[in-house]
């Protein structure tokens, strides 16, 4: 608690009381209700689920609202409400292959089987304010079973033209927990995939934009962009079989990168890979190129660029430390600037003493037409 402002308690409690007006606004205007910003404010939500590291819209609207809006406060909320749920078990692995996708995007085939599928984007949209829209009438649904939509990497992998999904004889091992066990370098794929999901979004996209810009060996395709719902199931031992618990919203986005190939391995193409809970298209794609600038030791290239070096990026990419550890520097640290301040000023005296004595100190002959001679520069 921050006791050293005058007053102290009494101080901290009336701060609180000044930041819950603030953050009300004007009372003649009705509050704002966290259903309206899990509606309406998708994507905010989208973000403080996933750098939270907790799926639940509600959770995440009402964060938002008692942050006043602030993104990195909200998260900080959610992953400290997160740490007092218990954990039943585990869930399967979804599977984002069969995902129905409400929109499906990729940048390597025009032709794509199954179909691009726009949906909901602000990619074609003008930047200008314009006034809010109401939803109009929804279309039905297209008659007959939806398109088989397969990944365009199960396409390119069908002729080996990009690195299968996993090392041949790999097997599928138990990934790390980060949210319970210390991070320890090198990570594995998983911790790290595990990192950047929860990492800070501007902070890998702008990672993500330096690889493309020289800063590491980056040269993507978007080969494909999936939103939509993912059935969840929980594994639980004495059933026998798996439990659904639900759907949940997530951005899957799969890179496809340039590889020269070596001695070992033909020229082929590589892969990057990003997950987001909601809608979070910019968050996956960058955690796709920053997952692929990572991988940089698996093919031999040079780790020269920071977006390559592993520690950096996974030591300063979770905004809640980030955060916690810039702003300390607001709480009191007297005794630490009392100590600065009294080596300065010794540092000062002593160095002023000095300068003092050696103006006292007569010059051998000709020291001082040697000084001027200098300081003309002839």
């Amino acid at each position: 608690m921050y006791v050293a402002v005058k007053g102290g308690e009494r101080a901290i409690a009336n701060a609180h009381a000044l930041l819950a007006k603030q953050g009300r606004g004007d009372p003649g205007l009705p509050p704002i209700e966290p259903s309206a910003v899990a509606g309406q404010l998708g994507v905010l939500v989208s973000r403080v689920m996933a750098e939270g590291s907790l799926y639940d819209p509600e959770l995440a609207a009402r964060a938002i609202l008692q942050a006043q809006g602030d993104v990195l406060e909200a998260v900080t909320l959610v992953r400290s409400y997160r740490t007092t749920l218990p954990r039943f078990g585990y869930t399967l692995p979804v599977d984002t292959a069969a995902l129905p996708p409400q929109r499906r995007v990729s940048a390597t085939f025009k032709d794509l089987p199954g179909g691009q599928q726009l949906g909901a984007t602000f990619d074609y949209t003008h930047r200008l304010f314009t006034d809010r829209p109401t939803a109009g009438p929804r279309a039905g649904a297209a008659a007959g079973p939806a398109p088989a939509m397969p990944r365009v990497t199960d396409l390119l992998g069908a002729s080996a033209l990009v690195e299968p999904d996993r090392a041949p004889g790999a097997g599928d091992p138990e990934p790390a927990d980060l949210t319970r066990e210390p991070s320890v370098f090198p990570l594995s794929r998983a911790e790290r995939l595990q990192a950047l999901a929860r990492a800070d979004e501007g902070f890998l996209l702008g990672l993500g934009y330096s690889t493309q810009r020289g800063f590491g060996s980056t040269h993507p395709f978007a080969g494909e962009i999936r939103v939509g719902e993912v059935e969840v199931e929980l594994d639980a031992p004495e059933l026998g079989f798996a439990v659904p618990l639900g759907r949940v919203e997530v951005t899957e986005c799969q890179m496809i990168n340039q590889f020269q190939g070596n001695g070992d391995t033909p020229a082929q193409f590589t892969r990057g890979y990003g997950l987001a809970f909601g809608r979070g298209e910019r968050k996956a794609m960058a955690m796709s190129l920053v997952d692929r600038a990572l991988r940089a030791g698996e093919f031999g290239e040079r780790v020269v660029a920071p977006a390559q070096d592993e520690e950096f990026v996974i030591s300063h990419s979770d905004n809640v430390q980030a955060t916690g550890f810039v702003e300390h520097l607001k709480l009191p640290h007297y005794v630490d600037f009392q100590a600065e301040l009294g080596l300065v000023r010794r540092l000062q005296a002593e160095f002023h003493a000095r300068a003092a004595a050696e103006a006292a100190t007569p010059d051998p002959a000709g020291a001082d037409e040697i000084r001027a001679l200098a300081e003309a520069g002839t």
